[in-house]
């Protein structure tokens, strides 16, 4: 049986503003991710050998080994991006029932990693589209290294289902999709039956999300050969702090 994939619309880059203010979510082409962190692909894939490293996450409450992980936070402030003391990942059970109200301490995204060129040009540049809808601020930003595996047959990138992740605003970029089928993109409006879907295919093809508009979920894949797996940049941009447990 053939697998149909829904190709996104890209949106242009003069008009990111009106479509995550209209809609609620926006994807950016490869070249127009560059565009806006001002970088060129052979800069922006200095980031990828970073997720051939990347250790098993251990707090899966379904029992799965097909999810590996690295986190680390940061201040992005106009164009300064600081990073801070490496801290747990929290969210609370309203916004992620599966795996909320655990202090979560990933290990560390690598320092090799953080320390490319590109990487606070991405952060400041997604700043920057934050500051133009809500105005310039401090944005608390949490980045997510994921590559969910196909190892054992299925892998799944959202197991706590269609959510919000209790921020303002999450990017989601595709680094590497190799020998996997699945793994679509689903957005829906918080409050309507409203909803897109289609699949991030193409490396550093990003998806911006508004998340106090929309819900989003990346549905299961499955391996098309060995070593199937989907790599993702997650950044998430909140406004007033982290969420920390109270």
């Amino acid at each position: 049986m053939s697998i149909t994939t829904i190709t996104p619309t890209f949106t242009p880059l003069p008009a990111l503003t009106n479509q995550l203010q209209s809609h609620g979510y926006a994807v950016l082409s490869p070249s127009s991710v560059c565009q806006l962190a001002q970088t060129d692909l052979t800069a922006l894939s200095a980031i990828q050998p970073g997720w051939d490293n990347l250790p098993i996450d251990q707090f899966l409450r379904d029992g799965g080994r097909y999810r590996q992980r690295r986190h680390a936070s940061f201040i992005v402030s106009r164009n300064e991006v600081k990073q801070i003391p490496h801290r747990a990942h929290w969210q609370p059970l309203e916004y992620n029932a599966l795996h909320g109200g655990m202090q979560r301490m990933f290990e560390p995204i690598a320092a090799n990693t953080i320390a490319q060129p590109v990487w606070p040009h991405l952060l400041s540049a997604i700043a920057a589209v934050c500051d133009s809808i809500k105005g310039a601020q401090p944005w608390y930003v949490e980045a997510h290294q994921f590559r969910i595996d196909t190892t054992d047959g299925i892998g799944r990138p959202t197991p706590e289902g269609a959510h919000r992740d209790g921020v303002d605003f999450v990017a989601i970029l595709l680094i590497a999709r190799k020998q996997v089928k699945g793994g679509e993109s689903r957005v829906f409006a918080a409050d309507s039956a409203d909803g897109q879907r289609f699949t991030l295919v193409e490396p550093y093809t990003l998806l911006l999300l508004d998340d106090e508009r929309v819900i989003h979920e990346t549905t299961p894949i499955q391996p098309t050969a060995a070593g199937g797996h989907r790599d993702t940049l997650v950044l998430t941009f909140r406004a007033g702090g982290f969420q920390e447990e109270n």
